[in-house]
């Protein structure tokens, strides 16, 4: 499945302050999910097998590392778990990185909201506008995500740049 969206990922202290602010908006709450997304070694973009209780997935995606909201091309495939699949990647690919995070998921129609607890890491919010159809332009997913930024009241330095992946691999060095 061919993905479209529009994210951002911010640091933020107080995942509770925040959570409760979204629900002022009545989500929908999918659950709490605890994911462990092992990156693979790839010439290009980023790819990682997402095992969780909730969502298992391997997504292939392209985006710019920038501290703003950014847009993404995915590619997802959404499988039952096997552990075959782990093995023929990380054997073929070697493995980069492994982010184990505990994650509430919510949605707002085709807007989905993350609240992260990322291992070694901190506390970190997402928010991705996502148009799996070709129903909404780059720019209304745009304008979706940064009319949530604004909503959440979050400052620009809170954002990250990077993948999860990049900041378990730089907290590893130091």
């Amino acid at each position: 499945m061919n993905i479209r969206n529009f994210e951002f990922k911010a640091q933020i202290n107080d995942i509770m302050h925040n959570e409760n602010k979204l629900l002022t908006l009545n989500p929908v709450f999918k659950g709490l999910d605890h994911q462990i997304d092992t990156y693979f070694n790839v010439p290009t973009g980023r790819l990682k097998l997402r095992e969780g209780n909730i969502e298992h997935a391997l997504i292939n995606y392209d985006r710019e590392d920038l501290a703003t909201s950014r847009a993404s091309d995915i590619i997802l495939y959404q499988h039952k778990p096997n552990a075959a699949l782990k093995e023929i990647l990380t054997r073929q690919l070697g493995i980069k990185a492994v982010v184990d995070k505990k994650r509430k998921i919510y949605f707002i129609d085709n807007v989905k909201f993350h609240f992260d607890e990322v291992r070694d890491l901190g506390t970190f919010m997402e928010v991705e506008a996502i148009s799996i159809d070709g129903s909404f332009s780059l720019e209304a997913l745009e304008t979706q995500c940064n009319t949530y930024f604004a909503f959440f009241g979050l400052n620009k330095e809170s954002l990250i740049s990077k993948s999860y992946s990049d900041l378990v691999i730089e907290a590893s060095i130091r």
